[in-house]
């Protein structure tokens, strides 16, 4: 009594302390929004030049973007899908905006009429043809007859407004690519002047890496200078010990015994009747296909089947057994099984070779078939003569005679099973021994047939039984796992594989992850590694254990990436080789610095080659490889003038040209001016949007929602 005694003396105070909480969290949503009706910070999946796209707006294009891309895409995959079309929307309407671009309807109309919506039935006259008039009148219509459809069309329409802008914005830009007749005639001569030379090589392999030292500070010099090559996203190194979830070999010998114990019949007490029963086994069972539905992981499967058909393991067993014998327990790969042959077909698929001769009027006769069915059948007849006479190849007179689809693979139809082709051919194939060459009439037009080859079929009763971990091997795995784990927590990180070792796991390395990869070699798609391993709470050396589908993954982290520039030993991979080559051309040059080529090559061990017919444009040498440089250098001497030393990308070279071819001179250039042309304007859409996104300020928050 005394405590509410109190709460009423106080009654005023808490209301204003309540009143003052309510009015905090108010305010507070006011402060942490873009502005008073807009979306919260945090509320958009990325900015593009400042202009937020909506993480609302784009899930809605994800869930779009599924149902149009099916199962077959991940949800990583989608959203990356979806994020890049978005951007690249951002992006160029940004500059439709400032440029002033749009489309009126009957720009859309045009667009319409150019593209796969003119095949929409709706949209055509009564002879197939895309009409304007028909077009307009039918969306209106939908307006008022089918709402739903009506709504489907304005998200297409949207696509088509987006579509006709990037046309009518990539062709304005095309409009001023081309190629002028001097430009034709420059790339030419880059592709027909040719200069034959002699050289001498002085490959750099031939001073050993371990006798160029390079600092620390030669590597950061370097990056220094060529900063945007050495630019890095964020990314992460990790490491992992996988525990998977397999069957042990007690396991696997416990699924062989239980499909050995249902070979034979079992004795069961029946206590309805108080007596005992005799349970029919796999072996003598008189309903095959209720005994497999309870017993088995397949079921009776009553087609027969050819060898190609049959489990390798097996097949040629099976095919070699009389009806009512049984094969196994076999191992056929995660499954042991257990096979009786039930029935057999002698000769029941055949392998055949045809040769079609179609004509006018024939089922699926190609349009440009042109013969007559007389002709057809006097064309069929020559080669049936030409198919039976000794030595002739059916395989090549099929590929160049038939017209049926088989024809490529020289009429090989592969084995068949009765009732499969048309009832003629079926009759000659079945009816005739193998090697019989004879010709038949089908629908199809006029064939002639050859009968390659015959196989008895079999139809197989199998018990299957997958090979799956038993529950004291789950338990064991995630015991093991979960002592790994608290094993590794403790310690210093660096004792993670020395653990591992201990225990005989395998530790494996997955490095310069990014941060929307979604697969990590050896564990497949896992999301929540990459999510966890780029947790700002998740710090280098950190361990986690993750319950995959299959088992666990005992993960560290054991490296941290900043966006920006690389560091000195990250990028030493790079740089190291480079400045390796460097010191080792200029050690080179001063070596041999005023020596002729045949001193040149006899004091370094190497011999003067030649190189005939290079060209600028394809500046190869046979034996040395891409040298643009040397080749370069070649065309830039007189015939019998000698190079200095030239440093070429595999060594150090001395050139003497021997001969020089210069191309003929041409009326005109135009060929080669409009093939520069189309393919600088086939280039554009890519090459304009590239520059754009690499000058565009983009803040990507994919990785914050996914």
């Amino acid at each position: 009594m005394a405590i509410l005694e109190n709460i009423r003396k106080r009654t005023t105070v808490l209301i204003l302390i309540i009143g003052m909480a309510l009015f905090a969290f108010v305010i507070s949503g006011v402060f942490t929004s873009n502005d008073f009706g807009g979306a919260k910070v945090g509320s958009s999946v990325a900015e593009v030049n400042g202009e937020s796209i909506s993480i609302d707006a784009f899930r809605q294009e994800v869930e779009t973007a599924s149902r149009q891309y099916g199962p077959n895409f991940s949800s990583t995959q989608l959203v990356n899908t979806v994020y890049d079309q978005q951007v690249k929307k951002a992006i160029l309407n940004q500059q439709f905006e400032d440029l002033g671009i749009d489309v009126e309807s009957d720009q859309i109309v045009e667009f319409v009429r150019n593209s796969g919506y003119a095949q929409i039935p709706d949209f055509q006259d009564e002879n197939g043809v895309f009409n304007a008039e028909i077009f307009k009148t039918t969306i209106a219509d939908w307006k008022v007859n089918d709402p739903l459809r009506y709504d489907a069309w304005l998200q297409d329409e949207k696509r088509i407004m987006q579509a006709a802008k990037e046309q009518l914005y990539f062709n304005l830009v095309k409009a001023g690519v081309g190629a002028t007749l001097t430009e034709g005639q420059f790339d030419y001569e880059l592709a027909n002047d040719k200069v034959d030379i002699q050289y001498v090589r002085v490959p750099y392999s031939s001073i050993p890496d371990s006798t160029i030292q390079i600092s620390k500070k030669e590597i950061e010099a370097y990056i220094k200078v060529h900063e945007d090559d050495y630019q890095q996203e964020k990314a992460r190194d990790l490491r992992f010990v996988f525990f998977e979830e397999k069957a042990s070999a007690d396991d696997e010998n416990a699924v062989k015994d239980a499909v050995t114990k249902l070979l034979d019949d079992t004795v069961e007490y029946n206590s309805s009747t108080d007596r005992n029963d005799t349970i029919p086994g796999f072996r003598n069972t008189a309903d095959m296909a209720a005994f497999l539905d309870r017993n088995s992981d397949t079921k009776y499967d009553t087609i027969y089947k050819a060898k190609k058909d049959l489990p390798a393991v097996a097949a040629d067993t099976l095919l070699s057994m009389r009806d009512g014998q049984i094969y196994g327990p076999y191992r056929d790969g995660n499954f042991f099984r257990v096979s009786k042959v039930m029935d057999r077909k002698e000769n029941g698929t055949v392998k055949a070779s045809h040769i079609l001769i179609a004509y006018v009027g024939a089922a699926r006769a190609n349009p440009e078939v042109t013969r007559t069915k007389e002709e057809a059948e006097e064309e069929a007849n020559r080669l049936l003569a030409e198919a039976k006479k000794e030595g002739t190849d059916f395989t090549v007179l099929a590929r160049d005679n038939s017209d049926g689809p088989s024809a490529p693979r020289g009429g090989d139809l592969g084995y068949f099973q009765e009732g499969v082709m048309a009832d003629e051919f079926n009759d000659f194939a079945f009816g005739n021994p193998v090697g019989t060459i004879g010709l038949v009439e089908t629908e199809f037009g006029y064939h002639i047939v050859k009968v390659d080859d015959k196989q008895d079929i079999v139809r197989v009763a199998t018990l299957s039984r997958e090979i799956e971990p038993s529950e004291q091997t789950i338990n064991s795995l995630f015991t093991e796992a979960t002592k790994f784990e608290m094993a590794t927590t403790d310690v210093d990180a660096e004792q993670f594989s020395d653990i591992a070792k201990e225990s005989e796991y395998n530790v494996r390395p997955v490095n310069q992850i990014k941060q929307m990869d979604e697969n990590l070699p050896g564990l497949g798609s896992q999301r929540a590694i990459v999510q966890w391993a780029f947790n700002d709470e998740t710090e280098v050396g950190e361990i986690k254990r993750f319950d995959l589908t299959n088992g666990y993954a005992v993960v560290q982290l054991t490296k941290k990436y900043n966006e920006g520039l690389m560091a000195s030993e990250d990028a030493s991979s790079r740089v190291l080789p480079i400045l390796r080559k460097k010191r080792k051309a200029e050690q080179i040059i001063a070596d041999n610095s005023g020596k002729t080529m045949e001193t040149l090559a006899s004091d370094n061990n190497v011999t003067v080659s030649t190189a005939s017919a290079l060209t600028r444009k394809s500046p190869t040498i046979p034996g040395a490889g891409r040298e643009p440089m040397v080749v370069g250098t070649a065309f830039g001497l007189q015939k019998d003038e000698v190079s200095d030393l030239i440093e070429g990308e595999t060594g150090v070279f001395k050139v003497k040209v021997t001969n020089v071819n210069v191309a003929i001179t041409l009326p005109n250039y135009t060929t080669y001016s409009n093939t520069l042309r189309t393919s600088n304007t086939n280039a554009v859409n890519s090459a304009v949007y590239n520059a754009l996104k690499e000058k565009a300020e983009i803040e990507d928050n994919r990785a914050i929602f996914y």
